[in-house]
């Protein structure tokens, strides 16, 4: 009698611990493929924006019926000439506006007035953060595009940014681009920003090396811009260094008059345009380079 009793107890017991591990078992097994799942997409992912290079080419013949087409006439209109602007008054305008992009409360009237006062005065940390653009860019003009160089421009103009030891150096920290609503984007880790960089001025040296059309030229100086801030290699300084980078690297390929172009200006005239373009997804590994096209469209504009 008891033991019928205790079958009766313990088979339905038994029956449910069966089927509790049975679906532990299948809940298990689909987390599992979840995890191996997203896994692969992450590698795939990381695969393809790791492989993304500054010498990419996938996207010229779409840039091409886009706005490369009418760059060659819009370089053929431009005026470069020392009556229409001094190169020494395009460098301050530049290092101003890129300055403007990231904050800076100083206008160009306000700057240039500083310059011609009569009165010294000790300039504020705006207006010194805008002098070491200045030099940095000063720099760029007598130096040849290279990685050292770049990050002997980065040590300049990151005087008022970073201290001392963080100036010049690539990163050693984890990154995020930040809004008043959160995590925009988070860069690469840092163990991977070295190689990344070394990959990268790679292919900016393949580029120097080649013969380009002034085409070509834009669409590769807005793309390494784009990369690199991407990269994001630096803990300051990312846009004012990719905006110089870009504009170092056409006066290289086309001549010092390039160093002219309003490119820093256009880029603060639309910049939540701007940002919109390099916003390409929320971390390096999501980024999708197929929607790159209207931050790449942005260049040749500056000169309309």
């Amino acid at each position: 009698m008891k033991r019928r009793i205790l079958e009766k107890i313990c088979f339905p017991l038994f029956l449910l611990l069966y089927y509790f591990i049975v679906i532990c078992y299948v809940s298990f097994q689909e987390y599992v493929n979840q995890v191996l799942k997203k896994a692969f997409i992450y590698e795939k992912r990381w695969e393809k924006n790791y492989g993304m290079k500054v010498t990419e080419k996938k996207y010229l013949n779409a840039y091409h019926s886009a706005i490369g087409y009418r760059i060659d006439d819009l370089i053929a209109n431009h005026d470069f000439s020392e009556q229409k602007i001094e190169l020494g008054y395009a460098t301050q305008s530049s290092a101003v506006y890129s300055s403007n992009i990231e904050g800076n409360t100083v206008n160009l009237n306000s700057y240039m007035n500083h310059k011609l006062s009569k009165k010294k005065y000790k300039p504020t940390k705006e207006v010194e953060e805008i002098d070491n653009l200045v030099k940095a860019y000063e720099f760029a003009q007598n130096s040849k595009l290279d990685e050292k160089a770049f990050l002997k421009c980065h040590e300049i103009f990151s005087k008022t940014l970073l201290i001392k030891s963080k100036r010049g150096k690539y990163r050693v920290e984890k990154v995020g681009v930040y809004d008043q609503s959160g995590l925009v984007y988070l860069a690469i880790e840092p163990e991977y920003v070295k190689e990344n960089m070394k990959e990268f001025f790679k292919g900016i040296e393949i580029l120097l090396d080649e013969n380009l059309s002034n085409e070509k030229t834009f669409y590769f100086a807005s793309l390494m811009h784009l990369l690199f801030v991407h990269i994001h290699p630096f803990l300051d300084g990312n846009g004012r260094g990719a905006r110089l980078l870009e504009k170092w690297f056409i006066s290289q390929k086309l001549g010092q008059y390039f160093w002219k172009i309003p490119s820093e200006k256009y880029y603060k005239d639309h910049r939540d345009e701007y940002y919109e373009n390099i916003n390409l997804g929320v971390n390096f590994y999501e980024l999708d380079y197929d929607l790159c096209l209207p931050f790449l469209c942005m260049l040749p504009n500056c000169l309309a």
